[in-house]
């Protein structure tokens, strides 16, 4: 018999046909398809992106610690920061018109920890007076690089406390605007994410991971409002007093209020 491999290839190519049929009639059968972008995942990128923002709140809301670091627009000032929070308190860095300042906050406790400079411009800010008793040259001279302990009832604790509360941040940054939308897979620092979106940008994006717990890796936020990264999540870290000989406690009121 002579042989026809043109026609053992049509065979090949219809039984090939009805294998990817019976794929996709839910057969169990793989391979006849583009890959699965979910495969290896934790599952979030087959949600609607509601329940993705659901997710990604709650797991946030779980997790012992976390890093943050971008900026962020409040109040009409921009923030750049980098910021170590868990559920007693944070500790990282602020700059914020051009001067930068640490902060820590321990329980209810607040330190502030600043150069001069940083003083003579909250100085300026108010009513220019130095405070009480001190000329305002000569306390910010005092306070050049200390902790300064902020009084809970003094204006800068509000101000700033905000930035060193796990839950009062992430719940103000974790809220996307408008109606939800996905926005394909990308990568954030090597680890895969689904995006999501709130009208179609304008209201803000976020990228969730698609690796372990669906936190989110990267937030830009509605309104040209910042750009955060968040990192480290469940990562515990040391949250210490300040050596009791570089810190300055005054009391009931800053001296630059």
């Amino acid at each position: 018999m002579t042989s026809n491999p043109q026609g053992r290839m049509r065979r090949r190519i219809a039984l090939a046909g009805a294998v990817c049929a019976l794929a996709v009639t839910g057969m169990g059968l793989t391979g006849c398809s583009e890959e699965d972008p979910d495969a290896g995942t934790n599952g979030v990128g087959k949600l609607s992106p509601a329940k993705i923002q659901a997710q990604t709140r709650a797991a946030a809301g779980t997790a012992d610690a976390v890093r943050l670091s971008g900026t962020v627009v409040a109040a009409g000032r921009t923030y750049q920061l980098d910021m170590r929070l868990k559920a007693d308190g944070g500790s990282g860095s602020l700059t914020a018109e051009g001067a930068s300042f640490e902060l820590l906050r321990i329980g209810d406790e607040l330190f502030l920890k600043a150069d001069a400079d940083f003083w003579d411009h909250e100085k300026d800010k108010g009513d220019g007076d130095g405070g009480e008793g001190e000329g305002g040259d000569a306390a910010a001279d005092k306070l050049d690089g200390k902790y300064v302990k902020v009084p809970q009832g003094d204006p800068a604790y509000k101000r700033f406390s905000g930035f060193t509360d796990k839950d009062v941040l992430l719940d103000g940054l974790l809220t996307l605007h408008g109606t939800l939308a996905a926005d394909g897979r990308h990568e954030q620092a090597g680890v895969r994410t689904v995006r999501i979106t709130g009208d179609k940008g304008s209201g803000g994006t976020l990228d969730v991971s698609l690796q372990g717990k669906p936190y989110p890796l990267r937030l830009v936020r509605a309104g040209g409002a910042g750009t955060l990264s968040f990192s480290d999540w469940g990562k515990d870290f040391a949250l210490k007093q300040p050596p009791q000989d570089e810190t300055v406690d005054y009391g009931q009121q800053l001296p630059t209020s």
